[in-house]
């Protein structure tokens, strides 16, 4: 089975109902069938801050959300550490000439580090590094799909 990353502009998409994105997330899950995904705990922090200003009731849903991810045996969630930290620093300062966010480095870092070239996100800054952007607007614009993976919400 393939395995993709997954960042957090797709866990946002799938999360809001009015994200622009979902659509486009949605399809490009639908283009890939069954897969297993790989994020990290700092993508979850991310996915939560993106939450933290919505009001008790969607930020609890986020909890709720990140808790499913967390139990789903198709997603895998890699740790947060010192040691991924640092790394995605040296990537950060290695990169100056790029507007590269440190969670972006630690996404792409895990990445490589796994073998996944596929990432579920609308963030352009990936194929930069050579990774394929899976979340595309003009290729889900007019399609209507379901969702086939337990998404957060």
């Amino acid at each position: 089975m393939k395995t993709v990353f997954a960042d957090t502009a797709y866990w946002v998409a799938v999360f809001r109902p009015r994200d622009q994105w979902r659509s486009a997330a949605r399809f490009a899950l639908r283009q890939l069938g069954p897969v297993n995904i790989v994020t990290t705990d700092e993508v979850l922090t991310e996915f939560l801050a993106s939450a933290s200003r919505g009001g008790p009731e969607v930020r609890l849903s986020a909890v709720r959300s990140v808790r499913e991810l967390q139990n789903n045996p198709r997603v895998r969630v890699m740790p947060q550490s010192r040691e991924s930290f640092c790394k995605a620093l040296d990537r950060y300062a290695a990169r100056a000439d790029k507007s590269y966010s440190l969670q972006d480095c630690v996404s792409m870092n895990v990445m490589e580090d796994q073998s996944i070239t596929d990432i579920l996100t609308s963030d352009r800054h990936f194929e930069q590094e050579g990774f394929t952007v899976l979340m595309n607007r003009a290729s889900a614009r007019s399609k209507s799909v379901q969702d086939d993976f337990p998404r957060p919400g």
